[in-house]
């Protein structure tokens, strides 16, 4: 897997420990930003997933896939691995 993937999350969030689950599962590297109290990192996830504030807020390549659901959708659809094998 070549794609750039970072995942904002918080602590103790099921969707973000599901996610990351998922792409620990697949050999993913990631960049993770906890956002838990840091307002200016949350802002920039919001800014970056088009106003979208739940969590996890997830990135492949600098474009925003959306979180949880979105991100099994595409592994349930077999179209994540072609994401994540894509190079910026």
């Amino acid at each position: 897997m070549t794609a750039n993937v970072e995942i904002y999350t918080w602590g103790a969030c099921p969707f973000c420990i599901q996610a990351k689950a998922l792409l620990n599962k697949k050999g993913v590297k990631y960049t993770e930003y906890r956002i838990d109290g840091d307002y200016e990192t949350r802002e920039k996830m919001k800014q970056r997933a088009e106003g979208r504030s739940s969590l996890p807020q997830i990135f492949i390549n600098n474009q925003p896939i959306g979180g949880c659901d979105e991100l099994y959708f595409l592994e349930s659809t077999n179209k994540l691995d072609s994401l994540l094998n894509k190079t910026v």
